[in-house]
């Protein structure tokens, strides 16, 4: 189990404190506001390696979702707050495989965590192209980092770069 120290050591890329508006039928945050607040966290995540929206317009690239593998792991409620913290795990060419970690500062739980295979794109042929190399460096010091880390990521074991 990873304690939330561990996550301290992370860089944070998004906080919120959860609205009313966020709950469901169950009175907890629904679903689809997991992948929103996980989905702001990715952009500020992709422009601290370069990839932001002087990048977008000026290059015509981006980036695509590939895969997404998402674990609720507690309930989080109107009024609390919760981070995300990232960690990027590795890269190829063309793809990067990071993870994110939804922390409840509120409670103090791990809330949920989202795993995901992305890609840089050549949007005028909307087809995975290479990272450039002043995004690679980037992405790679990043990797350097992490791999500093005395712990291990919860990676589901589906998601490869290859």
């Amino acid at each position: 189990m990873i304690k939330l120290t561990q996550l301290a050591q992370l860089p944070l890329y998004n906080s919120v404190t959860i609205p009313e508006e966020y709950l469901d039928v169950m009175g907890h945050v629904n679903v689809r506001w997991y992948v929103a607040i996980f989905d702001d966290a990715a952009w500020d995540f992709f422009a601290a390696f370069g990839m932001d929206q002087a990048y977008y317009d000026g290059t015509n690239s981006g980036g695509f979702a590939l895969r997404q593998y998402i674990s609720y792991l507690a309930e989080v409620h109107a009024g609390e707050r919760v981070v995300v913290r990232t960690r990027m795990l590795a890269r190829s060419a063309k793809l990067i495989h990071f993870m994110h970690f939804m922390i409840n500062e509120t409670t103090g739980k791990l809330a949920a965590t989202m795993e995901v295979l992305g890609a840089h794109a050549n949007l005028e042929q909307r087809r995975l192209s290479p990272f450039p190399p002043e995004i690679a460096a980037q992405i790679d010091r990043m990797l350097a980092e992490n791999s500093q880390l005395d712990w291990d990521a919860p990676v589901c074991g589906v998601i490869k770069v290859a």
